[in-house]
C-alpha cells in the first residue's frame, strides 16, 4: 500500500506540473540595468504617450549611385582630411557641441519634445548638417524582440518608416537610429536631403555616437532614437520610462548615406568621418 501510495501522488505531480511544448519560445527576458549619468532626471511616466500614433512608413529610400565596397555611399564634396596622414583622434563632444553653439534656423516653426510641452525647439543649420537639441525618448520599434516588443512597449509597433535591406523593420535593439518628425509646414526633412539611411552625430554628456536616421514620428514631436542608440549613450533604455528629459544634441549630416542600412560599421565609419569635417569647417 505505501509503493502504491508513492506512486498516485508522483503521477498527480506530474499532471499538476507545468509543460513545455518542444520550440516553445521563452519569455522576454528582463532589459539589463543601465546605470543612469551623474545627474540624470527620468521622464514622467508613461515617457511616449504623445507619440503613439500612427507612424509614417514604410517609406522609400531615394535611389543612389553604386555603392562603395564599404557599403558608403559618396556624398558630394565630402573629403576626408588627415593633417598628417596618420589616424586622428575621434571627434570630441565638445567639439561638436561648440560648432552648433548658436542656431540658424531652417525650420518654419518650433517642435514640442512632449505631447503638451511648450513648442520652443527649432531645426537648425549649418554648414552640410541640421541639428537639434532636445530631449531623448526611446523609440523600441520595428522587429520585437527581447527588450522591445509588445510586451515591454505599451506603445510598441512591429513597423519602421524605413526598412533592411532585406525589406524587414529595422531592429531597435541593435541598431542605433533617430528619428525625424514626419514632413509638415513646420519642416521638411526632405528638403535638406535627409532620408532613411542618412548619417548623425548624437551627442549627450562627453559622448558621441553614431547613427542612421530610422524611422519618422510625429509632425509636431521631435527627439527620439532607438534603444540601442539610448543604451550607446549612456540613456537607460526602457521604453516606457527611459530617456532622458534634455541635453541630447542631435546633428544630421545632409546628403549622407549607408547602405545597407542596417550597416552599424558603416555608420560609425561615415560619421566620424563626417563629424571631422564638420568640425574642421570652422
Amino acid at each position: 500500500m505505501r509503493v502504491q501510495s508513492l506512486t498516485l501522488v508522483a503521477a498527480s505531480a506530474a499532471l499538476l506540473a507545468p509543460t513545455t511544448f518542444p520550440g516553445a519560445p521563452l519569455p522576454p527576458r528582463p532589459a539589463p540595468r543601465v546605470e543612469p549619468p551623474p545627474g540624470y532626471q527620468p521622464h514622467a511616466d508613461p515617457v511616449r504617450a504623445g507619440r503613439s500614433g500612427p507612424r509614417t512608413g514604410p517609406v522609400s529610400r531615394p535611389q543612389a549611385g553604386p555603392a562603395l565596397p564599404t557599403g558608403i555611399r559618396p556624398r558630394a564634396g565630402a573629403v576626408a582630411r588627415h593633417k598628417d596622414g596618420g589616424r586622428q583622434e575621434p571627434v570630441r563632444a565638445e567639439d561638436l557641441l561648440a560648432r552648433v553653439r548658436g542656431c540658424d534656423p531652417v525650420s518654419h516653426g518650433r517642435y514640442r519634445t512632449d505631447a503638451g510641452a511648450p513648442a520652443d525647439t527649432p531645426v537648425c543649420g549649418r554648414g552640410d548638417a541640421v541639428y537639434w537639441k532636445a530631449d531623448l525618448d526611446v523609440d523600441c520599434d520595428g522587429r520585437p524582440g527581447d527588450r522591445c516588443n509588445s510586451g515591454t512597449d505599451p506603445y510598441f509597433s512591429s513597423a519602421t518608416a524605413y526598412t533592411q535591406s532585406d525589406g524587414l523593420p529595422l531592429d531597435a535593439e541593435r541598431l542605433p537610429y533617430v528619428v525625424v518628425p514626419e514632413p509638415s509646414d513646420i519642416w521638411d526633412h526632405r528638403e535638406h536631403d535627409v532620408h532613411g539611411g542618412s548619417v548623425a552625430a548624437v551627442v549627450y554628456g562627453d559622448r558621441v555616437r553614431y547613427a542612421v536616421v530610422g524611422d519618422v514620428g510625429p509632425r509636431d514631436l521631435i527627439g527620439e532614437a532607438s534603444y540601442a542608440a539610448a543604451r550607446s549613450l549612456g540613456i537607460p533604455a526602457d521604453p516606457h520610462g527611459g530617456g532622458t528629459p534634455s541635453g541630447v544634441t542631435y546633428i544630421v549630416f545632409e546628403g549622407s548615406d549607408v547602405e545597407p542600412l542596417e550597416d552599424k560599421a558603416a555608420a560609425e565609419k561615415t560619421g566620424e568621418r563626417l563629424a571631422r569635417e564638420f568640425v574642421d569647417g570652422g
